[in-house]
């Protein structure tokens, strides 16, 4: 049975609507304190070059029908390729995957000269040695303040059972102790 949406109170808007947005620095400091898996979303550029981006925005959104999301500044230079492709890969790096999540996240001209890969589906470049791939087809674009949310539709996937790589308080960090 799905729940029911409920309104806010107009007194609950009222109040929210006097509040000042938090400041860019402290609302970017709070978040850090979310631990994240670290991915490398992939696709293929309209020129047919592969490209790719370290990103830590992704999310699960729905497993029937298989979801997921991500999203990129607007800002970005890859976005025109990221708009324009039908397929993305979501490659969810192992622990030692560190200097690789690096290189994508740098301004290096060409991130796939060094490391495995091969083509996956829609050409979206899959990435040797990755904890979880996830294959998909762009299902929606939507602009969300100063990024744009890319949902796909999960057609394929691989789980290595490899240990993660984490993102936390703007350092990379391992898996600990199970509680």
């Amino acid at each position: 049975m799905q729940p029911p949406d409920i309104p806010a109170s107009p007194a609950a808007d009222a109040a929210a609507a006097t509040l000042p947005p938090p400041a860019p620095l402290a609302l970017r400091a709070a978040l850090g304190r979310f631990a994240t898996g670290v991915t490398i979303i992939t696709c293929t550029g309209p020129g047919g070059a592969p490209v790719g981006l370290t990103a830590n925005s992704f999310s699960a959104l729905s497993l029937d029908p298989p979801l997921v999301l991500w999203s990129l500044r607007q800002a970005s230079t890859s976005l025109p390729a990221f708009d324009a492709a039908s397929h993305f890969a979501v490659n969810v790096l192992a622990d030692s995957q560190v200097e690789l999540s690096r290189r994508f996240a740098s301004p290096v001209a060409d991130k796939f000269a060094e490391g495995l890969w091969a083509g996956g589906l829609g050409g979206a470049p899959v990435l040797g040695g990755c904890a979880a791939v996830f294959e998909c087809e762009v299902a929606s674009r939507q602009v969300a303040g100063d990024h744009v949310l890319f949902i796909g539709r999960v057609l394929r996937l691989a789980d290595l059972s490899v240990a993660p790589l984490l993102f936390q308080g703007g350092h990379y960090r391992m898996l600990g102790e199970i509680l």
